[in-house]
C-alpha cells in the first residue's frame, strides 16, 4: 500500500504492474480489497491502480469540500498520468462515469460492473426488497447493518445465504462495516455531487463503455447496465454473469478478468 496527496487528503492505493494504466473504484459497500482477484491478470498487461475512495479502506478523509471524481483526476495528475482506464463497481462505477463526464480527456475507456449511475432513483421493487431482505436497523448498529446489506447485495434476493461461499459473505461483512463507518463519516462532509448528474447526460460519453452485472443483483441493476448500453455511443453489453449477485469481481474473478483483458486498451 502506498498513500499519496490527493486534493489535500491522503489517499490509499496499490499500484502494481506495467502498461497503459487502469484505476480500479471499488464498491461503496467495500474498498480496494474486493480487486483481489483482478490485480494479478490485469498486472500482467497494465499498470494496475487500486484505489480507496476519500474516507474509505486506509484513505484520509479531512474536513474540506471535495467531490470523488474529481479526486479520480487528482490522482492522475499525481500520478503524472494523463489518461487511464477506469474500472469501477457499484458506486465506484458512478464515480467512473462522472469523472469522464467531468474530465473527459483523462479517460480512456469505462468498465462498469454493477455499476449505479448518479442521479438514478431506485424503484419501488427495489425499495420494496430492502424494507424485506433488510428491514429497519439502528444506523448506528454496524455489525447489523452489513449483515442486511451483505445479504440485500452480495447474496441478493433470488438466493439464499446458504448458495453462497460463506468466506465471500465473511470477507464482504468486514469490509462493509468499515464502509458504513466511512459513510457515516462522509456524512459530515461537503461531498459535492456531479451536475447535472449522470444519469441524463450517458449519451455524452465518448470513450468505450464496457458494462454488465450479475444475474443475481437486484434487477434495478441490470436494468441500469441496459440503460447505459442504449444510450452511451459505442458502449458494449455483456450477458449478466450468471449466479452471482453485485460484488461480482470479488466473487466470479475469471469471466469478469477474461472480460476486461479482452476490452481494456
Amino acid at each position: 500500500m502506498t498513500k499519496i496527496e490527493v486534493n489535500g487528503a491522503l489517499l490509499a492505493y496499490d499500484d502494481t504492474g506495467s502498461g497503459t494504466p487502469v484505476v480500479l473504484l471499488h464498491a461503496g459497500i467495500a474498498d480496494r480489497r474486493m480487486w483481489r482477484g483482478q490485480i494479478g491478470p490485469l498486472a500482467e498487461r497494465h499498470r494496475v491502480i487500486a484505489l480507496d475512495l476519500r474516507g474509505y479502506g486506509d484513505s484520509e478523509l479531512p474536513p474540506a469540500p471535495f467531490a470523488h471524481h474529481d479526486d479520480v483526476a487528482g490522482l492522475l495528475d499525481a500520478l503524472d498520468l494523463p489518461r487511464a482506464a477506469l474500472v469501477g463497481c457499484s458506486f465506484g462505477g458512478a464515480v467512473a462515469i462522472d469523472t469522464a463526464l467531468a474530465h473527459p480527456d483523462r479517460v480512456t475507456a469505462l468498465a462498469l460492473l454493477g455499476t449505479a449511475v448518479s442521479g438514478h432513483e431506485w424503484s419501488e421493487e427495489a425499495n420494496g426488497l430492502w424494507d424485506t431482505l433488510v428491514g429497519e436497523v439502528e444506523p448506528e448498529d454496524f455489525a447489523a447493518s452489513a449483515a442486511g446489506e451483505v445479504r440485500f447485495w452480495v447474496v441478493g434476493p433470488g438466493r439464499r445465504p446458504e448458495d453462497v461461499d460463506p468466506e465471500l459473505v465473511a470477507f464482504a461483512v468486514e469490509m462493509d462495516q468499515r464502509a458504513l463507518a466511512a459513510e457515516q463519516a462522509l456524512s459530515a462532509v461537503d461531498v459535492a455531487e456531479l451536475d447535472p448528474p449522470a444519469i441524463g447526460r450517458l449519451g455524452e460519453l465518448r470513450v468505450p463503455v464496457l458494462v454488465t452485472a450479475g444475474a443475481a443483483d437486484v434487477p434495478d441493476i441490470s436494468r441500469l447496465a441496459d440503460r447505459i448500453a442504449a444510450e452511451a455511443p459505442g458502449a458494449t453489453r455483456l450477458p449478466d454473469v450468471p449466479d452471482t449477485a453485485h460484488l461480482l469481481p470479488l466473487e466470479r474473478p475469471a469471466p469478469v478478468n477474461a472480460a476486461l483483458l479482452d476490452f481494456l486498451p
